[in-house]
C-alpha cells in the first residue's frame, strides 16, 4: 500500500530536523534530500512494525491542518509504499514447518534439493513476485 504523508523539517545548525505528525515520530538529516529519505525510512519501520501488530496505518492529515514552529520550516509531503518497503528491508529468515510425503522428502534428499529454496521459488512465481 502506498501513502503520502506530510512531513515538517525544521532547519538546524548542521542539517534539518523532521517531525512527522502523524506517527508522532522525529528523524533528522544532514541535507534536505537526507531528512527527507530519513522520513520516508522512519515512516516505513513504524509503518510495517504497525502491520506486523495487525494495527492501522494512521491515515495522512491534510498539509492544511499541519503546522510550522518556525518560519524557516518547510512542510512537504513523502510518498511510501508499505509493500515495497517491507520487501527491501524485512529480510529476516521465519521458520515454518512443512509437510511432506515421506517419499517425496527422501527423492529430495536423495537428489540434494534445498527443499527451502524450492518452496520460496514455488511461492514467489504463485504470488507473482519476480523482483526480489
Amino acid at each position: 500500500m502506498k501513502n503520502s504523508y506530510p512531513i515538517v523539517l525544521m532547519p538546524d545548525e548542521v542539517g534539518y530536523v523532521v517531525y512527522i505528525p502523524d506517527f508522532n515520530i522525529n528523524t533528522e538529516g544532514d541535507s534536505l534530500a537526507e531528512a527527507m529519505e530519513m522520513a520516508r525510512d522512519a515512516i516505513g519501520i513504524v509503518g510495517i512494525e504497525l502491520e506486523d501488530r495487525k494495527e492501522p496505518l494512521p491515515v495522512p492529515s491534510d498539509m492544511k491542518a499541519v503546522k510550522k514552529e518556525g518560519e524557516n520550516d518547510l512542510i512537504t509531503l513523502v510518498d511510501v509504499d508499505f509493500t515495497e518497503y517491507r520487501k527491501k528491508n524485512d529480510t529476516r529468515a521465519v521458520r515454518r514447518n512443512v509437510t511432506l510425503p515421506s517419499w517425496l522428502n527422501f527423492e529430495a534428499e536423495k537428489s540434494g534439493i534445498n527443499v527451502s529454496a524450492v518452496l520460496q521459488k514455488a511461492l514467489k512465481r504463485e504470488l507473482h513476485i519476480t523482483n526480489r
